[in-house]
């Protein structure tokens, strides 16, 4: 069991926790949710003993095995090879090998006292197998194998990968410690749809207690039974999933406006008693039980949400039907590397398209050559009738100059210098009014970057959006947003997404990346699922081995995103 009692905590003049209070039981699997910044982190620390409270007391089970997945890795990970770093997973086991091999060798060697040793010897190698020692490298390469590493690619060194793999290795030695207390923070980041799914599949089977950092609906919603929001300083505990919080959390603000406005009734009463009569010696004891009764009095604060402006995308000018076609369209990034060959590709005007497939084959290659930002090696692309393309690159956010303002940012995206009124009208209806426009980057919250990047693009009127990673750094809320804002868009989109709730609010149609072509599904996330099962299950085993390869053959080249 956690007990947080009491719980403070500030940075600079913001409070991150007051007078937070929270049980968790053994066994609970909590999603931890709030605005970026809120402290969730902050509250994984304090379970950890990094981050001690201003006040209160923080309590934890002695000798708990906690797995925490940080977003760095260990000091010098990247000099150990992916299936020894993943195995290496719970520390104690290599004191207990070293001490199982010492007694092994001391009773070969000496009858003396055997029986004793022997003894402990048996208490040792019983400890060892119940902590997992004896298949954990065995459960390390299904995990990693799970989180899409390749078998002949577990021995290779962890610096030979790029970030985001070692990432997922990290994940994966969280995993396999099978620790007691399972935090995680963002694990989705940095995984593509199969691992999502198949991570959400390894930790429904989880027995342990599992606290969820995640702006990922779906595992949200899939994998908890609780729901603990951290607002404004409040941190409030939802006896559900992130459905059931949804449902509840209005309410619940209803209860706490009409308790708020009850206690400052209550309060103004009290402080008219006390001006009218202080000065009455008569009164004196009354004007001092009330003065009491207001000191007791705990302000009620009310967790509402931090007022991120809603997206709302400006209705496009008008267009032809087809949007845009590629013909036989061909793409490499050189001989004996990724390519795309004979794609037949039609987006009709309206479509809401979304890309789907592993890391590696093709998604985000495949949006820049829609975009024109990368031409094509053979065949032809074809833009319809009066289309003007709005591409917002996977990078763009993480990119932004740090000391220009909106202002800035705008006034280079518009062609020829333009309009200065018509830029502020643009930054208006994306919610930036008045002194914003002289915002630095550098101050700017993930919501804010998202619609700086979304005002950048529609400037110039595009009917048709290529999105590249939209989500990333997005909150819960801003995510729903964004979500709305496509799908009540009534011009075109291509997307990329790993957020698999995004893509089924967002997306009419799945294309599915099968390097080196694509196969075209006319219909919503839910149907290109239940269509994939039916493929999977009547595909003879050879092939569907074959094709997992092909999938997953690339994991180093950034160009194969």
């Amino acid at each position: 069991m956690i007990d947080f009692n009491g719980i403070y905590k500030s940075y600079a003049d913001q409070d991150l926790l007051v007078n937070a209070t929270l049980r968790i039981n053994p066994g609970d699997k909590i999603g931890l949710i709030g605005p970026n910044g809120a402290g969730k982190s902050t509250l994984f620390g304090m379970i950890t003993g990094d981050t001690p409270p201003d006040k209160g007391k923080v309590q934890v089970p002695q000798n708990a095995r906690l797995g925490y997945l940080k977003q760095q890795l260990p000091e010098n990970a990247a000099q150990r090879t992916v299936i020894d770093f993943v195995a290496d997973a719970i520390p104690e086991l290599n004191d207990l090998l070293a001490e199982i091999k010492s007694l092994e060798h001391e009773v070969a060697g000496s009858s003396e006292n055997s029986d004793n040793k022997l003894r402990r010897l048996g208490e040792l190698q019983h400890k060892y197998e119940a902590l997992g020692g004896y298949t954990i490298k065995t459960r390390a390469a299904v995990i990693l194998s799970g989180l899409g590493f390749e078998a002949n690619r577990l021995n290779d060194y962890l610096s030979e990968f790029s970030g985001g793999w070692q990432m997922r290795a990290g994940l994966a030695r969280v995993l396999a410690a099978s620790p007691e207390i399972m935090l995680l923070d963002e694990p989705s980041n940095y995984l593509d749809i199969p691992a999502i799914e198949w991570l959400q599949r390894y930790l429904r089977s989880f027995k342990g207690t599992l606290l969820l950092i995640s702006h990922d609906r779906y595992l949200l919603k899939s994998l908890t039974n609780i729901t603990v929001e951290i607002s404004n300083g409040i941190l409030t505990r939802y006896a559900g999933n992130y459905d059931y919080y949804e449902r509840e959390k209005e309410q619940r603000i209803i209860s706490q406006k009409a308790a708020k406005l009850n206690q400052d009734k209550k309060k103004e009463q009290i402080e008219r008693f006390v001006e009218r009569f202080r000065a009455k010696n008569t009164k004196a004891s009354q004007v001092k039980s009330r003065l009491k009764t207001l000191e007791k009095m705990d302000d009620i604060r009310i967790a509402v949400h931090r007022n991120n402006a809603p997206i709302r995308l400006p209705d496009p000018p008008h267009s032809g039907s087809e949007i845009i076609r590629l013909s036989n369209a061909s793409f490499s990034y050189g001989e004996n590397a990724f390519k795309l060959e004979n794609i037949d590709l039609t987006i009709e005007k309206g479509a809401k398209v979304a890309f789907a497939g592993y890391n590696g084959t093709g998604k985000t290659t495949l949006l820049k050559v829609l975009a024109g930002v990368l031409p094509l090696e053979s065949g032809t692309r074809v833009l319809g009738h009066k289309v003007v393309i709005g591409y917002q690159a996977q990078e763009f956010s993480d990119i932004l100059p740090p000391e220009q303002t909106l202002f800035d940012i705008m006034r280079h995206a518009l062609p020829h210098g333009g309009d200065m009124k018509r830029l502020r009208a643009v930054l208006g209806s994306f919610g930036f009014t008045g002194d914003d426009v002289d915002k630095q980057c550098k101050v700017l919250s993930g919501g804010e970057k998202i619609r700086l990047s979304f005002a950048r693009i529609f400037i110039n009127h595009p009917n048709f959006l290529i999105l590249d990673e939209p989500t990333t750094h997005l909150d819960l809320h801003t995510r729903e947003s964004l979500q709305k804002a496509i799908r009540e868009y009534k011009g075109t989109v291509c997307l990329v997404s790993h957020d698999i709730e995004f893509v089924r609010k967002a997306a009419d149609t799945i294309i599915e990346m099968r390097p080196p072509s694509i196969k075209k599904y006319y219909g919503n996330f839910d149907y290109y699922h239940e269509k994939k099962s039916q493929e999977v299950k009547s595909e003879p085993t050879e092939v569907i081995k074959e094709e997992k390869q092909s999938e997953s053959s690339s994991l180093l080249d950034p160009k194969q995103r």
